[in-house]
This record gives structure tokens, C-alpha cells and sequence, in this order.
């Protein structure tokens, strides 16, 4: 079989049977990074505890006591760091967890409480009234599209987005609608920056793949750099056309010869007193010129002051 057909469309490997979620050098290194944290947790919380029990039980029921809980401690360190990859995709597809739940739950309890008819009812109602509502309808594809775009910024950062030495992608933040798009913030890992998003393209590249307009990505923090914001541009809210309802005020049967506000400016100006001569001069008067460098007697109006001193 080929390399090709080893790996199944969405990514995993199928090889002798095994299905691989977290790749062999991202679980080396977090695995690494456990281990260091374990006996680093071991060797500072059992000291410590050990030092506070010595105090209330005998020095060496004390040591044990804190060598026990460093242990338990420095264990549950090393399960959250080898986790964390897999802790990662819960909290990627966390809104769509508790929406399930809920789902489910909700059901359940509604079966439990309601006859069938009612059960029914109330699922009608839930589902068909935001539907039938355009403004609730709206909201709804709006909070949809802020999933979306979340899945949509993970995929393009694992496509091309360059990772640190550990593999770690940046993390997304909550999104929130706007009115041109949504809102995403973004909390970048160590070995990432702002610039490493706008380069060769990473701009353009990401609206693509969140089927948008465009993207503009800027920081969202004047005291952290590692949180920045995305915002993605899927229409123009100004561009639309705004129906006024003034016209429909004014009315039809106005006579042409109505008088008008004395507010208003008035349209053409009819002065007969004053003659209609352009203002320019003739050659036999020309204009008088000023002497470059005036000699003067009077006192200055400037108080002492002469620009020429600065001159």
C-alpha cells in the first residue's frame, strides 16, 4: 500500500490498525516536558509539606506524609501536561459539547415531564419560532458563523501557520458577531508574533479559508503582544441601501406658489443697487509696492521684540 492510502481522509493514520490523534513528536516532547514537571512538583511540594507535617507528627511520618503528597500532586502535573493535546480538541469543540448535552438532557427531561404532543409542541416552538423571526434568525446564524470561523482559523494555523519548537498552535479565544462579520481573539504561544500572521500572504490566505472578504489581523492588547484580534469582513454594512421614510411626510396636494420658510437660504440674489463691475485693477493704476526693508521710526507693536535677531 502506498504512503497515500495509508492516512485516511481526515488526517489519521490507519497503519497496522492503530489510529494515531496526537503525533509522535508533539507526545516525545509533551511527554519530555511531563516528566521534568513531575519530579520538579515531587521535590518542591513533598519539601514543603514534609517541612509543615514535621511540626505536628514525628520527623519521619512527616517526611513520608510529604513525599506522599508531592507524589500524588507531581502525578496529577504529569496526567493535565501529557493530556493537555487531547484537553486541546475538548476545548476547541467546547460550544458544541454543551449544546449537544444540553440537547440531550433537555430532551430527556421534556420526555420525562410532558406528554408526547407536548414534547413535540415545544420542540416546534423552540426550533420554528427564531426561524420564522428574521432578526432571532439572524442572531442564530450569526453565533453559527462564530463556530465556524473558530474551526475554520484552526485548520489554516496547523495548515500554514508556522508552530514553535513544541508544536504549539496558537490558541483561540471566544468569538463574537459584528456587524460586518465576526470578532476572534487570538492568544499566540512563545516563538509566534503579530508578523508572522501577515506574512507571505497568511492574511489573504486566512479569509479564504474562512470564506470571507477579507481579514485584518491587529493586536487586542496594549500590555500583552501575544493577544491579538482577528477581524473577518463578510459584507459591507454601509454600503447598504437605507430606505428613508421622510418622503413619505410631505405631502402631495402642495400648491406651487406655497410660501416658503423664512429659514430658508434664498435661491437666486437680485441686488439692483449694487453694480455688476469686476473688481480688477487697470494698468494706469498699478498696485503700490512695499518696500523690502522699511526703515521705520515708530516703536514696534512687538514689545522689543525684532525677528531679525533669530534671522
Amino acid at each position: 500500500m502506498s504512503k497515500s492510502m495509508s492516512r485516511s481522509p481526515f488526517g489519521w493514520s490507519n497503519r497496522g490498525g492503530n489510529v494515531t490523534v496526537i503525533e509522535a513528536p508533539i507526545a516525545r516532547s509533551y511527554r519530555r516536558r511531563a516528566t521534568i514537571a513531575f519530579w520538579v512538583v515531587l521535590g518542591v511540594v513533598g519539601l514543603l509539606a514534609a517541612t509543615v507535617a514535621s511540626h505536628y507528627l514525628h520527623p519521619i511520618v512527616g517526611a513520608l506524609l510529604g513525599g506522599i503528597i508531592g507524589a500524588v500532586l507531581g502525578a496529577v502535573t504529569f496526567a493535565l501536561i501529557v493530556a493537555w493535546p487531547v484537553l486541546r480538541v475538548f476545548w476547541h469543540w467546547l460550544p458544541e459539547i454543551a449544546f449537544g448535552l444540553a440537547a440531550v438532557y433537555g430532551w430527556t427531561a421534556l420526555m420525562q415531564s410532558t406528554p408526547l404532543w407536548g414534547s413535540l409542541l415545544v420542540v416546534a416552538l423552540v426550533v420554528g419560532v427564531p426561524a420564522a423571526i428574521a432578526p432571532v434568525r439572524r442572531r442564530v446564524m450569526a453565533l453559527v458563523w462564530c463556530l465556524v470561523v473558530r474551526h475554520r482559523l484552526r485548520l489554516c494555523f496547523a495548515a500554514f501557520i508556522a508552530t514553535n519548537r513544541h508544536g504549539s498552535l496558537p490558541l483561540i479565544l471566544p468569538a463574537k458577531p459584528t456587524p460586518a462579520g465576526e470578532r476572534v481573539w487570538v492568544w499566540l504561544r512563545p516563538g509566534l508574533s503579530l508578523r508572522d500572521l501577515e506574512q507571505d500572504g497568511h492574511v489573504q490566505k486566512l479569509a479564504v479559508a474562512c470564506w470571507a472578504n477579507e481579514v485584518r489581523v491587529m493586536r487586542a492588547s496594549r500590555r500583552y503582544a501575544a493577544l491579538i484580534r482577528l477581524d473577518i469582513t463578510r459584507r459591507e454594512p454601509l454600503a447598504a441601501t437605507i430606505v428613508s421614510p421622510l418622503p413619505d411626510h410631505v405631502p402631495t396636494d402642495m400648491p406651487a406658489n406655497a410660501p416658503t420658510s423664512p429659514g430658508m437660504p434664498p435661491v437666486g440674489l437680485d441686488l439692483p443697487d449694487v453694480p455688476d463691475t469686476p473688481a480688477t485693477l487697470t494698468a494706469e493704476t498699478p498696485r503700490p509696492r512695499k518696500p523690502r526693508n522699511p526703515t521705520t521710526t515708530e516703536a514696534s507693536p512687538t514689545n522689543g521684540f525684532d525677528p531679525s535677531d533669530y534671522a
